[in-house]
């Protein structure tokens, strides 16, 4: 059996909370925490880490897209806002925020469990996408050093850029470092030798 999904609730209005636990719990999930401030949203995410949290729009400190991205700044996570009002100017903020659906008020029961597993699969695919950047980012980091190294050695060492390749892909292989390590390791020794701008 699956585990339950751990959800956070924050609402200033009691009676939309209540309504809101109640429908989650009958769906299958567990609220592990509830509040009423964006503050509470912020340090109930921290300390609960829970797999999705609702914040509403209209909070007492700072409203709950404000909240929303402080949360997604330190904890990605999936964020369902909800809200009384349909305006233009919040749809844009929340997509600008990160958050992954938009929910009106009076929430009504059947449309809650398709928000969530649409919530939550659209923020594994943006962080699958994310991740998949950064290696990329990674990689392409790595061919500039090792492009870098390369011409070192073949200035230095008189050599074609393949005999280049060859000796950083070997030095690579004896010393079970990657490429890029090699690399970094022959731009210091041609900086600590003063040969490099």
């Amino acid at each position: 059996m699956m585990p339950k999904k751990c959800v956070v609730v924050i609402d200033d209005s009691l009676g939309s909370r209540a309504t809101l636990g109640s429908a989650l719990k009958r769906l299958g999930f567990e609220v592990v925490g509830e509040g009423s401030s964006g503050s509470e949203a912020i340090r109930l995410a921290q300390k609960l880490k829970p797999d999705v949290l609702f914040l509403a729009v209209g909070l007492p400190d700072m409203d709950g897209l404000t909240a929303a991205a402080h949360v997604l700044e330190t904890l990605p996570l999936p964020i369902l806002i909800l809200t009384s009002h349909l305006e233009p100017g919040l749809i844009q903020r929340a997509k600008e925020a990160g958050v992954m659906a938009y929910l009106l008020k009076p929430l009504r029961e059947e449309e809650l469990l398709p928000a969530i597993e649409l919530a939550i699969s659209r923020f594994e695919e943006f962080n699958a996408l994310r991740e998949e950047n950064a290696d990329l980012k990674r990689i392409l980091e790595d061919r500039k050093l090792i492009e870098r190294a390369k011409g070192i050695l073949m200035e230095r060492e008189k050599i074609s850029e393949p005999q280049a390749f060859g000796r950083i892909q070997k030095a690579s292989m004896n010393s079970r470092r990657s490429m890029a390590e090699i690399a970094q390791a022959i731009l210091l020794s041609e900086a600590v030798a003063g040969r490099t701008q």
